[in-house]
């Protein structure tokens, strides 16, 4: 889970303030309107969607600029690693910036998303996050209704309407914790989207790829699951456990449909004893949301879930917002409204 650790004060981080040409920085009312303007970062994965990332923020910065800075100090913040974006977005936090926010897919959502923490806790709770969907899979949008449209995304931010969304928390047999705000699940979905990683360069068709090859040796497993702190249960035969935050995942599959990002609870799936061909008849349902009629398939509204394999084969496989995790055991909780979020 090394998307959880923090980078040294002394990284390098690229982090540079757009200011309009017009403005006279030479005068004191200028220094003094720049200082009151909000500090909002955007933190890009220019290597994202093969590149595709970089070249469309290129694009957009000018439309941000129109759009946004009257308002704010504008900063840029490329990412140059897995989990940078986590150290990026803690120290932008940490120096009073008044918004991150995600320029990419899920992938950068969800590091951005962890750095809004450090230690189990929130480091502010004034700092705004927003996204602006640009990537190969924007799964969280989709709950809000939102398109995959970059320039309807930063109308949105400038209009400053916001809401407070829930942060699923997620720790590891190891104790260390994780965060997440879509959706966390477990065996074979889990083991798809890892293996849809590396396929990335074919664009969404990445997700019909990483299902097929893990479906190759694939075997359904007997799971026990605790529900709030009761007592452990028993789940014969698993095919994918799912613990929804919002509602879509794998490139609009609508996994958890009854699933609310404000509700303060988590809405859990479980899908039992699938065959591979149960999922090439049944997915239009899996990408409407009407699965939930499948009489093996189980949904129920939970604030914390704990799940274990039974047995010691250690091979359940784990992810979040689409990265992968580790293996079982994990326990997630709900904390509820613990980011504010451009809407």
């Amino acid at each position: 889970m090394a998307a959880a650790a923090a980078l040294p004060k002394s990284s390098v981080f690229s982090l540079r303030a757009e200011q309009s040409s017009s403005l006279d920085l030479t005068s004191d009312r200028a220094r003094s309107s720049y200082r009151l303007k909000r500090k909002f970062v955007f933190v890009v994965n220019p290597r994202g969607a093969n590149g595709r990332t970089g070249r469309e923020w290129r694009k957009l910065l000018p439309y941000v600029r129109k759009h946004l800075g009257q308002q704010c100090n504008i900063h840029e913040s490329f990412t140059s690693s897995p989990s940078h974006a986590v150290g990026i977005t803690r120290e932008a936090i940490r120096e009073g910036a008044d918004a991150i926010i995600a320029v990419g897919g899920d992938g950068t959502l969800h590091e951005v998303v962890n750095g809004f923490f450090w230690e189990g806790e929130p480091i502010s709770a004034t700092t705004t996050l927003g996204l602006i969907p640009v990537g190969t899979g924007s799964d969280f949008s989709r709950t809000f209704g939102w398109k995959n449209d970059p320039h309807m995304a930063i109308k949105r931010i400038a209009k400053g309407l916001k809401s407070r969304v829930d942060i699923g928390l997620l720790s590891g047999s190891s104790g260390e914790q994780h965060y997440f705000i879509n959706v966390a699940d477990i065996h074979l979905s889990a083991k798809a989207g890892y293996y849809s990683s590396r396929y990335k360069s074919f664009g969404n068709f990445c997700y019909v790829l990483g299902a097929l090859r893990a479906f190759i040796g694939h075997r359904n497993c007997d799971l026990k699951i605790k529900v709030n702190g009761g007592d452990w249960e028993v789940y014969e035969n698993v095919t994918a456990l799912c613990i929804g935050n919002a509602k879509f995942f794998g490139g609009g599959m609508k996994i958890v449909p009854n699933a609310c990002p404000s509700s303060g609870s988590f809405e859990v799936v479980v899908l039992q004893d699938f065959r591979w061909y149960d999922f090439v008849l049944k997915l239009y349902k899996l990408y409407n949301g009407s699965h939930l009629s499948e009489k093996r398939v189980f949904s129920r509204s939970v604030k914390s879930i704990e799940v274990a394999e039974i047995g010691n084969e250690g091979d359940i496989y784990v992810q979040s917002d689409g990265e992968h995790l580790g293996f079982l055991p994990v326990r997630c909780s709900i904390l509820p409204g613990a980011i504010e979020l451009f809407i």
